[in-house]
């Protein structure tokens, strides 16, 4: 079945029934280490992990982990220019549900991103980011705590499809000789792309942010995009999720044209509020009345910007985690970069990979444990018992290495 890798010999596979996950007391969950700070990140996390299951669950429910390659280290198991094995697809596709740490983009041709590459071959749709603020981050603003949203970001679709080609190539100039006998003109040296985004694409992604906001209790979903110039594209995003939440959530939700047709601007019990904003628009929002919102839904590259700008408000990418997830296959990351000068340093913060394996324990019904790992962080930031990129912003904050902040999460759960 694989080609290296050797399967664990305990353990027991997620399975997928009547479209939920049925998680056994002791799943086998693949890992990638990652590239650059990523093992020590790794090794910091998974003390984490296994130490909140144990204080959880005493015992009677434990993580098989397995691990996968992808990155700087796939080439040194499979061989110069694997980047992202068939072995590691596969094994995510048998075991449902894997993390991963920071991984390095190619330079040159091949594999584009290998995030954006294993989104697209395992059809991880729904890009996942919750932002919130841990009290005692340093952070920008002047009350980070009032921003507290998910944000839905469409994974596979939009100018992240990779349907483009460089200026002066054949393929460039064909497209621009096509598009100029529609009518449009676009300067013959110039790059270009394509923008899909589809109605089944957009539909399944306002479809997942509202079914969020059900299983979580809250009440309300915002669709950001830019559809008064892009009418066709993310225009249509809007409007197909509204169609979508009228068609099969007229029972939960309300638009907000309703809202005040219909019930005055106050919003029913037990309902959720739909609407939408402007994506530039959106951004000041969020920095001017932050806690208006709580769960975001956006193309792709809306999405982008918007986690990345977010996160920076409560503290940056550090404490940022995130999933990207399908209608049953989930691989939750590091939303940073490599670090690659920090590598075997034991200095980097570990708290993306960390918070993002809360979200794969929430994913798992294994909330216990997502619980403690938080109230293990938060204690530990309540210290001041922290990385380096905390401690230097942190009036009297204890610098720890990343080894040392796991150890502090730990004996604060």
């Amino acid at each position: 079945m694989y080609e290296k890798l050797t399967a664990p010999a305990k353990g027991s596979k997620i399975t997928v029934a009547e479209g939920r996950l049925v998680v056994p007391d002791d799943p086998i969950i693949p890992f990638i280490e990652g590239d650059g700070t990523g093992p020590d990140i790794w090794r910091a996390s998974q003390r984490v992990f296994d130490a909140a299951i144990e204080k959880a669950f005493g015992g009677k429910k434990k993580v098989v982990w397995f691990e996968v390659y992808a990155g700087e280290k796939s080439l040194k198991v499979y061989g110069e220019n694997v980047w992202l094995p068939d072995d590691t697809l596969t094994a995510i596709k048998e075991y449902i549900v894997a993390i991963k740490g920071p991984l390095t983009t190619p330079v040159g041709g091949g594999i584009r991103s290998l995030n954006v590459t294993l989104r697209q071959v395992l059809d991880l749709y729904a890009c996942v980011r919750p932002v919130r603020w841990f009290e005692g981050v340093p952070a920008p603003v002047k009350d980070p705590g009032k921003l507290n949203v998910v944000i839905f970001r469409e994974n596979t679709e939009d100018v992240y499809s990779g349907i483009e080609w460089k200026s002066g190539s054949a393929e460039a100039a064909r497209l621009i000789e096509f598009v100029k006998g529609m009518g449009k003109n676009i300067r013959h040296d110039s790059g270009v792309g394509i923008k899909p985004i589809s109605k089944y694409g957009s539909e399944r992604i306002v479809r997942k942010a509202i079914q969020y906001a059900i299983d979580r209790g809250l009440t309300m979903v915002t669709i950001v995009h830019k559809g008064n110039i892009m009418k066709f594209t993310e225009g249509a995003f809007r409007e197909w999720g509204y169609e979508l939440a009228a068609r099969e959530f007229s029972d939960k939700v309300v638009s907000e044209k309703d809202l005040w047709d219909k019930f005055e601007g106050k919003l029913p019990a037990g309902k959720i509020l739909l609407n939408d904003r402007i994506a530039d628009a959106m951004f000041q929002q969020l920095l001017l009345r932050p806690d208006e919102y709580q769960v975001i839904v956006t193309p792709n590259l809306n999405g982008d910007y918007l986690s990345d700008a977010c996160a920076a408000q409560v503290g940056g990418l550090g404490l940022a985690p995130g999933g990207n997830i399908s209608d049953a296959y989930a691989v939750f990351e590091a939303t940073h970069g490599t670090a690659p000068k920090y590598a075997d340093k034991d200095v980097i913060n570990p708290g993306s990979v960390i918070l993002s394996g809360v979200m794969m324990f929430e994913y798992l019904g294994w909330d216990p444990v997502a619980k403690l790992i938080v109230k293990g962080l938060e204690g530990a930031i309540g210290k001041k018992r922290v990385t380096y990129d905390l401690e230097r912003q942190m009036p009297g904050a204890t610098k720890l290495k990343t080894s040392e902040f796991a150890t502090e999460i730990i004996a604060n759960m």
